[in-house]
Order: structure tokens, then sequence, then C-alpha cells
């Protein structure tokens, strides 16, 4: 993976911040955007310990400033040849009554559409360096439904869907795509908070060994589809 070029987005905390910095330690060239600019400033400050890194503030619900990031990183590094879709959000709280049409459609075009705009631009980006990989981060929340995340599971079922066509339309352009379905992770995602009494949960890193894994297997074998749950949660 040496001097490869990656971008991830959502990646000033959390998942993203560990992809990020596992892809640096392993030499790889990192570009990575979020929405909070002070965020993104701090984990870039953070990063540049671990390797080269650059970053640029992006709201994922916009097509034109994920174009412009996706440019901006092509242009900075000469090219993208990894690209990680992270960024995302979780309203894991309100029945479909309670929740509002702007939360909705909040959560699908930052969770599905975000990821749609990134491959978009991407894909032919990727193809004209001869391939690639993309890694969209989905959730075991895309296959199991829950009562109160309906928006939730309606994005991440998409997002699974959507994973699995374009898989099939890249592959003979030498780009491999695979999505990666975490069980419960100890971030503060979706209201959650990272502490001692969650060390039961999978842990950012642990997301982020799998990203590397999947990018250093040989050519010719595609994991299209990876769950990793926590391997002892409380007894209910």
């Amino acid at each position: 993976m040496k001097n490869k070029i990656a971008v991830v987005t959502g990646a000033s905390k959390g998942i993203g911040y560990a992809i990020a910095e596992k892809l640096l330690e392993s030499g790889v060239k990192v570009f990575i955007c979020a929405r909070n600019k002070p965020e993104l400033r701090h984990a870039l400050e953070r990063l540049a310990a671990s390797g080269r890194v650059e970053g640029e503030i992006c709201d994922v619900r916009s097509e034109e400033q994920v174009r412009v990031m996706l440019e901006e990183a092509a242009r900075v590094f000469g090219g993208i040849d990894i690209l990680v879709n992270n960024a995302g959000i979780g309203i894991m709280d309100k029945t479909v009554e309670e929740l509002s049409g702007d939360e909705f459609r909040q959560t699908l075009e930052t969770n599905l559409f975000g990821v749609f705009y990134a491959c978009h631009y991407a894909v032919p980006m990727m193809r004209a360096r001869g391939g690639g990989y993309i890694i969209n981060i989905s959730s075991l929340a895309g296959q199991n439904a829950h009562p109160r995340m309906a928006a939730y599971n309606a994005s991440k079922f998409g997002l699974n869907g959507f994973s699995e066509a374009l898989l099939q339309e890249v592959r003979q352009d030498n780009i491999k795509l695979s999505y990666i379905c975490p069980g419960s992770v100890n971030t503060f995602f979706g209201g959650d908070t990272p502490s001692k009494d969650h060390a039961w949960q999978l842990q950012p890193e642990d997301i982020a060994e799998v990203v590397c894994d999947l990018l250093k297997m040989n050519e010719r074998a595609l994991p299209s589809k990876v769950e990793i749950r926590p391997s002892k949660p409380p007894k209910k």
C-alpha cells in the first residue's frame, strides 16, 4: 500500500480517524474530510505525526462539495487509489411518527447520497489510474431492522444494495469494492459515549484493521461484504 493515495470521509474522529491513522502508518498518503472545521484541523494536526495527510471541509450531502473535495485530493496527491466512504449520521431514538421529514432526509442524504456522489466522481479517477478500491462503511443495521431506527436502517439497507450493484459495474475495470458491516462500535456515534463500561464493544481501530486487511489481499480475491461483531456482548 506504500505511496497509494486514499480519501477518507468523516475522518475527524471515531472510525474515520482510526482508518486514516492506520492507512498513514501503512505508508498511504491520506486526504480526509469532515464538516466541522476545528475538528478537521485538530485531526490533521494529530495525524501529521503518522504520515503525509491533507484535508478539506466537506459536507457529503452536497454533490458540489464532494466533487471539489475529490478534485482537490487528486490535485494535491496526483490521483485517488482508495476511497473510504465513512461519513454518516444516525438517529437512534425516534419512531417514524416522531421523526421529522428533515431528519429522515438528512440521514439518507449523508449515509447514501453522499456515498453515491463520492463514487460517481471517484470511479473515473480510479479507472484513469488503472484501478482502485472503494470501501463503504455500512452497518449490521443495513440488514437487521430495529424500532426507532427507521431512517438509519433505510440508509444502510440502501447502501448495501448500492454497494453490491456498483461492485458488479466496476470489477472489470480493476476497481474492487467491499462494504463493512460493524455491530456496536465504541464511539460517540448515535448518541453513544466511549467509556470503560462499553469496552465490550468493537473499537474504531478494529474497523481500521479490517480496512487495511482488505487492501492487502491478493488482487484475485474480493471479500465483497464483511460483517464484524463484538465477540462477547453482555448477556441479555
